[in-house]
């Protein structure tokens, strides 16, 4: 089970944290990556760490300004999102990808947690 948390309303330019918290002994050899859907759009890719934080991936929308890490010890994964931009608003899913893959796909997986709302205001 993941929990999504962190969202909220931002200035253009600001800052936050989102956080997932993941239930169960598994979550060190999952790939975790971050999603967000846009107002009237398809969900896309944001970020994704594999499970020894070596590797990571962002979109090229957010490069550079969001950071993508995990916590294995505390079950938990984080997504850094500085430089808002209003066309950041969103709503915000993480995932977990049990085969560790590690790519920007969705079908790679196969446990969401339930999204948090994240809104830069201009």
């Amino acid at each position: 089970q993941l929990q999504a948390s962190g969202g909220g309303l931002v200035q253009a330019g600001g800052s936050l944290r989102l956080s997932c918290a993941a239930s169960g002994r598994r979550f060190s050899t999952y790939a975790m990556g971050w999603f967000r859907q846009l107002p009237g759009k398809e969900r896309e890719f944001v970020a994704f760490i594999q499970r020894s934080a070596g590797s990571t991936g962002y979109a090229d929308s957010v490069k550079g300004r969001f950071t993508i890490s995990r916590d294995n010890a505390k079950n938990h994964v984080y997504l850094q999102m500085n430089t808002l931009k209003p066309e950041d608003t969103a709503v915000y899913y993480c995932a977990a990808d049990p085969l560790d893959i590690g790519d920007r796909y969705e079908n790679s997986y196969h446990y969401w947690g339930q999204g948090t709302q994240v809104t830069v205001s201009s």
